[in-house]
């Protein structure tokens, strides 16, 4: 048989990579300065609707808080993708994490509830790499088992958990004491008091910032320290490089003598440890009681965060950051900031508009534009929007962003692929 091309995978070689994905990647300049004009472009909505909300302080907080979760299941997802295992158990392994974290939470305090929680994420990671590891089942069709399973499990183990204990009940587990916060004394105040004063661009970026060090609990401090840390392992060292191999192409990998099994064996644990400590932050963080149904789809964008950040730690956080974003608007003055963000919407859709004209793609950008002006005769004729669209409106941008971001994206070569040991012999 051919001996397996190797040139691209050299395990000896940690400063070698995998293939780079396909197409332009946008330079840390570029990428500041569109991130700089959509802030600028939001800032400019909240002049004219009048909606301060969308970019103060405790809006910002909250969107910190709610991104956590769905950050960490991206990361989880991204550690198992990276290694070609799909992994759709997210959730699953999320609602695993939620309902081990409070059940030792409230017993033996929110610290070891938080270990807890991992261990149980890692046993779907554990279920879901032995069913598509060494068994070959389909990804898809393990993931959603690893996610039923859990929601019955713990529908199950509930009632006997909980009842009996004060505040405890079939569905919701006793009170769990705070992991604690911090504050840093002096910048939250002034970036407050500088974001009250409601000046354009100034004011929305110290709304930005106060959000992040204001009422900020220890273990956001932690999984925003995972992202880095993440590119760091996966990037920059051998044991990431042997990982990374595995999920472009494991017959070369094989050949070169990385144990395979192994690696995707460790690679989709720590992806439901990763679900799990998300799971955990969710009964823990931002709620302190276990509820049954709180993860709500928090695993599903995720794995979305993950897909919009075409399977990198930074894309993922830029992507559970909006996704998180869109989610706070239900608990802070949701219709008003979710109308005002109709005006954004629009405003976006012809600034694109626009510029597929410049790449002379003359016919999807007629039908952008023609989008972006129903959007803005919704926000023209309303004062207000219904409260289920405010609710559904993290899915619809969701389903958005994946929409317009998929002509750029390039997923691990083998990901979702079975591969058998030996094949490349």
């Amino acid at each position: 048989m051919t001996t397996p091309q190797t040139s691209a995978v050299d395990v000896n070689q940690p400063t070698l990579q995998p293939a780079a994905p396909t197409g332009r990647r946008l330079s840390w300049p570029v990428l500041l300065l569109v991130i700089a004009g959509a802030l600028a472009l939001t800032s400019i909505v909240r002049i004219i609707t009048g909606a301060d909300g969308i970019t103060n302080v405790s809006q910002m907080s909250t969107a910190l808080q709610l991104a956590v979760p769905i950050g960490l299941a991206g990361l989880g997802g991204l550690w198992a993708e990276r290694a070609g295992v799909v992994n759709i158990g997210l959730e699953g392994m999320m609602i695993l994490g939620t309902w081990f974290g409070a059940w030792a939470g409230f017993q033996w305090g929110p610290w070891t509830g938080v270990v807890v929680g991992i261990l149980g994420g890692c046993i779907g990671g554990i279920l879901h790499a032995i069913a598509t590891v060494t068994f070959r089942v389909n990804h898809i069709v393990s993931g959603v088992a690893i996610n039923i399973l859990a929601l019955g499990i713990t529908r199950y183990l509930a009632p006997l958990a909980f009842v009996g204990h004060a505040g405890g009940s079939a569905k919701q587990s006793p009170a769990i004491d705070s992991l604690g916060n911090f504050t840093i004394p002096g910048l939250s105040d002034g970036l407050r008091d500088l974001n009250d004063q409601g000046w354009f661009f100034i004011s929305d970026i110290a709304g930005l910032l106060g959000g992040l060090v204001t009422n900020v609990s220890w273990l956001t401090l932690i999984a925003v320290a995972l992202i880095p840390g993440t590119w760091w392992i996966l990037w920059r060292t051998a044991f990431g490089l042997r990982l990374r191999s595995c999920g472009e192409n494991p017959v070369a990998a094989e050949s070169l003598g990385v144990n395979v099994y192994k690696y995707k064996y460790i690679a989709v644990i720590i992806s439901g440890g990763l679900a799990g400590l998300g799971g955990a932050f969710l009964s823990i963080v931002a709620n302190p009681f276990y509820l049954e149904g709180q993860v709500s789809g928090r695993g599903y964008i995720g794995l979305a965060a993950m897909i919009f950040g075409n399977w990198m730690p930074g894309g993922l956080a830029l992507g559970a950051g909006l996704f998180g974003y869109t989610d706070s608007l239900n608990l802070r003055g949701g219709s008003t900031n979710v109308h005002a963000l109709l005006l954004l919407g629009a405003l976006l859709l012809i600034i694109g508009a626009i510029w597929l004209v410049v790449r002379k793609k003359y016919a999807p950008s007629m039908i952008t534009a023609v989008i972006g002006a129903l959007v803005y005769t919704w926000y023209a004729t309303t004062n207000e929007v219904p409260n289920q669209v405010v609710s559904a409106t993290p899915y619809v941008v969701t389903l958005v962003v994946l929409t317009l971001s998929a002509q750029r994206l390039r997923m691990p070569k083998a990901d979702g692929l079975p591969y058998r040991k030996g094949e490349g012999k």
